[in-house]
């Protein structure tokens, strides 16, 4: 795995090289495509990210498969990345804090667990990877989930985290665009649209997170020598696009999605 890094932060900003996943262009083309009926038909959209993780996932494992990988899902929703996590040969645990979410499939699976992603009811360094996936911004302390999807993490094991960033164009999910007025504001606008709360409601179940403060937290890992970063990186974007998570404010309106990946020492 070749080591490209940002010349300033020191983070490696591109997806590694090898056999299988790669972020070319056609492959955003097709994520974003399906994300365009992420509401009418949620399905699609998470069974084809779910297969996209898989992929992405394993480029940072030794041998680049998550064969034998005991995995932890931090917000696994549903079951859409249980069955493409299991079929990718790893053994498949999750994490969600809303029981309605866990049963979205019709189906409750075995290695589920309702609870909170800042107080993870798993012992430390006992799996060999952590993912999350579009859970953070639903956290109101993010970088105390973030040490607690570390601490579980066996050393030599890697944390995949990757969140929606507020403000891009779907921060305020639902409530997009209005959200950059203002998240109350957004929240207020689609009450008096529709009759009725939004899903996200900002300063409960969704909050302002951003680029920087996720970059933050993972290089203090790196300097307290906690972690190695892999990659800091626009999730749905090509490889060539890597570039915009290496500046301010542009990052956090163009990225969209923040990817951080980091092995535990």
């Amino acid at each position: 795995m070749p080591n490209l890094l940002d010349p300033r932060s020191g983070d490696q900003i591109d997806a590694p090289v090898g056999s299988g996943w790669r972020a070319t262009l056609r492959r955003s083309v097709r994520l974003f495509s399906d994300f365009r009926v992420e509401q009418t038909d949620p399905a699609r959209f998470y069974t084809a990210l779910a297969a996209d993780s898989v992929g992405q996932l394993a480029h940072y494992t030794d041998g680049e498969t998550l064969q034998g990988t005991v995995l932890l899902d931090v917000g696994g929703g549903p079951g859409y990345f249980r069955d493409a996590f299991m079929r990718a040969g790893a053994t498949y645990l999750a994490l969600d804090a809303d029981a309605g979410e866990m049963q979205g499939a019709g189906i409750v699976a075995e290695g589920s667990m309702l609870g909170d992603g800042m107080r993870l009811p798993v012992r430390t360094g006992s799996v060999d990877a952590c993912y999350s996936s579009n859970v953070l911004e639903h956290v109101p302390t993010p970088t105390a989930m973030l040490d607690e999807m570390l601490r579980v993490t066996r050393p030599g094991g890697v944390v995949f985290c990757s969140y929606t960033l507020w403000w891009g164009p779907w921060g305020g999910h639902e409530t997009s665009p209005w959200h950059l007025l203002g998240g109350r504001y957004a929240r207020r606008r689609y009450l008096r649209k529709y009759g009725h709360e939004p899903k996200n409601k900002f300063g409960e179940s969704m909050y302002a997170a951003t680029a920087s403060a996720g970059l933050r937290w993972a290089r203090a890992q790196r300097r307290a020598g906690n972690a190695e970063i892999l990659a800091a990186v626009p999730r749905y974007h090509p490889a060539w696009a890597a570039w915009l998570m290496r500046v301010p404010v542009v990052r956090e309106v163009l990225s969209w999605n923040l990817l951080l990946v980091l092995r535990k020492t």
